[in-house]
């Protein structure tokens, strides 16, 4: 089948099944067409705890689709690449974790969503990109153990003043952005703002016009597309995708990805095709064990309670 006869068997079992299907914004465009629901961690996390679908068809990587899990048992959770997944949320184990937590058992364990369900259940609570700042300033007064991401935690960190013990994890797209990224970018497009997400390193973050997770930096070029002069535009430092999406967008706005070679090859193992034969054949399905999911929930849940009440967006 070509691309127009897949979205339309897509559409046509999405409706025969009652299923949603929710797609992260770094995916293929392709996948964006037959989306219900385009966003970054949060977003998604919220979508799923509300749906009413039988079904929901998670168009990201592993540790998404477990939070869809957690968030709601009774639902069908469908991932149609087996093998998205994320390395950042491998590079944290629940039995380090534990170890950890003796070492500093007064300390708040705030665990960065992209992480596996054993990680979740030993947490006090989630935290997406977009509301790490908010939730670690909530936390300050006391010592946090923030896992696993060292460079969002390092962030929340230097901008909150909060006692934190940062875990050694990285994602490898934002990890190798650099200087010389920076450098060259400015170079060949002079006048433009630097964008940032915080799981980039330090000396990237210091010299970032704007931080910000994926859907701020989206929200940020929604807001001011139309405002800059001609010669100014938009270097977008996430990945490629978003780039892209921007400048499908706005085609008038002069808008460049900080790297080409900012890509998560995990993110792009989803294709059409999968997602229709995850949908014809309801597979890949994911599963939580009960004990884990409850502890799990908990620091879930709370993170969606607190952003509810601190506004994040």
């Amino acid at each position: 089948m070509d691309k127009n006869e897949l979205i339309e068997k897509i559409n046509e079992l999405k409706k025969k099944k009652n299923a949603v299907i929710l797609v992260h914004s770094y995916q293929r465009q392709e996948v964006h067409a037959v989306a219900d629901f385009i966003g970054d961690s949060l977003a998604l996390a919220r979508e799923a705890a509300k749906t009413d679908a039988d079904m929901i068809v998670f168009c990201g990587v592993d540790f998404m689709a477990e939070s869809a899990k957690i968030l709601l048992p009774e639902k069908k959770v469908l991932l149609p690449s087996e093998d998205a997944k994320c390395p950042m949320a491998m590079m944290a184990n629940a039995e380090s974790l534990r170890e950890m937590k003796k070492k500093y058992p007064e300390a708040v364990v705030i665990t960065y969503i992209n992480s596996s369900a054993e990680v979740k259940a030993e947490s006090d609570i989630v935290c997406t990109s977009a509301n790490a700042l908010e939730i670690v300033e909530f936390y300050k007064d006391k010592k946090i153990i923030f896992t696993p991401d060292k460079h969002l935690g390092n962030y929340c960190k230097e901008v909150t003043g909060a006692d934190i013990v940062l875990w050694d994890g990285y994602c490898y797209v934002h990890d190798e952005f650099s200087i010389g990224d920076i450098y060259i970018a400015k170079h060949e497009h002079p006048n433009c703002v630097l964008l940032v997400h915080p799981e980039s390193p330090k000396d990237v973050l210091d010299i970032a016009d704007f931080i910000g997770s994926t859907s701020q930096i989206m929200r940020f070029v929604d807001e001011n597309a139309g405002k800059l002069d001609e010669d100014e535009g938009f270097i977008i430092g996430t990945e490629v995708e978003i780039g892209k999406a921007l400048q499908k967008k706005y085609p008038e706005e002069r808008i460049y990805n900080l790297a080409e070679h900012a890509v998560c090859t995990q993110m792009k193992r989803t294709t059409l095709e999968k997602v229709y034969e995850s949908l014809m054949e309801e597979e890949t399905e994911i599963f939580v064990e009960e004990s884990i999911r409850i502890k799990a929930l908990k620091a879930l849940d709370a993170m969606l309670e607190l952003s509810e009440k601190l506004g994040s967006k």
